[in-house]
């Protein structure tokens, strides 16, 4: 389990203008959840979920991990977590194989698990036909399944994917969401950011909408969307950019 309680973070940008990127965001999500971070470019998505895999330290707030305080003991925090951030590149003139080997012997993973991890990464995310080859012989698709199992060759309880299905061909997409509901019927605790509303509709549990920092809502689509009396999330989406001046009306 994730419990997210009141975590604010702020910067400071080149003009020396303070910028609240987070502002007392709350949630939890349980093991065999899948919980969405749902809101623009720009929204708080990826500091939120920057701060629960420890590499930012929140102003105010904690975040608790199967019972962890992840600022009080980050290391095993960290080693709980498997997290695909969008920063994430794989490049040089390793094999796909190679580098899982390589985070494989990073995580303390025995030859034979890496080799039972691979095996099974490589069959549920369908890249048997190019886990050989160098990065720069793959396609954009390619590339973020690699990523996602070099995020998952330790076989983490909390999943934490940033926007995993960003730039994706439709069949690459629906490659990555079977893969995460498998992940979800195994159990798994996983915390994902999307702006894509058809992503968060198919696979998401519970949904946090969030703008400008702020988290507006936090329930289900099903409760979210008798609140406002909306047929879809993007009714209640665009009524809150609305209201709260992402967007300007024509």
């Amino acid at each position: 389990m994730v419990q997210v309680n009141n975590i604010s973070k702020s910067f400071v940008n080149r003009k020396k203008k303070k910028i609240e990127a987070v502002k007392n965001v709350s949630f939890e999500c349980r093991s065999g959840e899948i919980y969405g971070l749902l809101g623009p470019n720009g929204a708080g998505k990826t500091t939120t979920l920057r701060i629960i895999a420890t590499l930012l330290k929140p102003d105010s707030g904690a975040v608790i991990v199967n019972g962890l305080d992840n600022q009080k003991e980050p290391d095993k925090v960290r080693a709980m977590i498997g997290f695909l951030t969008s920063d994430m590149k794989v490049s040089g003139n390793l094999t796909g194989r190679e580098f899982l080997r390589f985070f494989g012997q990073l995580n303390h993973l025995s030859e034979e698990k890496i080799e039972e991890r691979t095996r099974m990464l490589v069959e549920m995310l369908d890249m048997a036909n190019f886990i050989d080859r160098a990065p720069n012989k793959l396609s954009s698709g390619m590339k973020q399944k690699l990523s996602i199992a070099i995020s998952l060759i330790h076989d983490p309880d909390i999943i934490i994917f940033d926007e995993p299905t960003n730039g994706l061909d439709i069949f690459a997409s629906k490659v990555v969401t079977d893969f995460l509901k498998e992940m979800k019927r195994q159990q798994k605790t996983i915390i994902i950011s999307t702006h894509i509303m058809s992503v968060a509709e198919k696979l998401c549990d519970q949904l946090g909408l969030i703008f400008n920092g702020q988290l507006v809502e936090n329930d289900t689509i099903e409760n979210i969307l008798k609140k406002h009396e909306a047929a879809e999330i993007e009714d209640v989406f665009f009524a809150y950019a609305n209201s709260m001046g992402v967007i300007q009306s024509a």
